[in-house]
């Protein structure tokens, strides 16, 4: 039996990510975001969206960029204070101890302590309601090199732990169940790691 409950944002877990923007070093910021994700493999598009009283909101919408910065435990503190805190009191790569580093080709900064920092371009904003859709062009992608084995090309994610978002809680992937097609592969063999 199931009860009904009033319409509402309840798909859960969600990706909790970091998300850079800014084009100088005076204006750079971090903004947590757990709406976002992939909405195009070919051309690669993804999203993020935001309420226009964010801080954030107003540099990715001046600059077209910003860069998707995937999260770990060992970043669980800095994702939750960065989404807490605003950008307009608050130096948030000094209070937290992250470092910048540059980006392949946007002007918004990776996050050096991220396993994976996607760069992105706004092709178009989309306002929703409470918050705006900017969905990008993936530009460029920086991974971790000591999460990629370079003999099969595959990146262990997995081994970063990272971080999901679900109903106010953070957590961390749990126990592998297959891969991509297992349901379907014949004589038990094991789908795609």
């Amino acid at each position: 039996m199931k009860t009904a409950f009033k319409p509402g944002t309840l798909i859960y877990p969600l990706p909790a990510v970091m998300v850079t923007c800014g084009a100088s070093k005076e204006e750079w910021n971090i903004i947590t975001v757990a709406w976002t994700g992939t909405v195009c493999s070919d051309p690669p598009m993804c999203y993020v969206s935001i309420r226009p009283e964010r801080h954030s909101h107003a540099l990715i919408e001046r600059t077209g960029e910003f860069a998707i910065n995937l999260t770990t435990r060992s970043l669980a503190r800095a994702t939750d204070w960065c989404g807490v805190r605003s950008g307009r009191d608050y130096n948030k790569f000094r209070e937290m101890g992250l470092h910048p580093e540059p980006a392949q080709l946007v002007k918004a900064p990776l996050i050096r302590e991220s396993p994976l920092s996607i760069e992105c371009k706004v092709c178009e904003v989309k306002n929703l309601g409470s918050h705006d859709m900017f969905i990008a062009n993936v530009v460029a992608i920086d991974a971790e090199d000591s999460l990629i084995d370079h003999t099969t090309g595959q990146f262990h994610l997995n081994h970063a732990e990272p971080l999901a978002y679900s109903h106010g809680r953070y957590f961390t992937l749990g126990e592998r169940l297959g891969g991509f097609g297992f349901s379907v592969k014949k004589n038990g063999r094991k789908g795609r790691n």
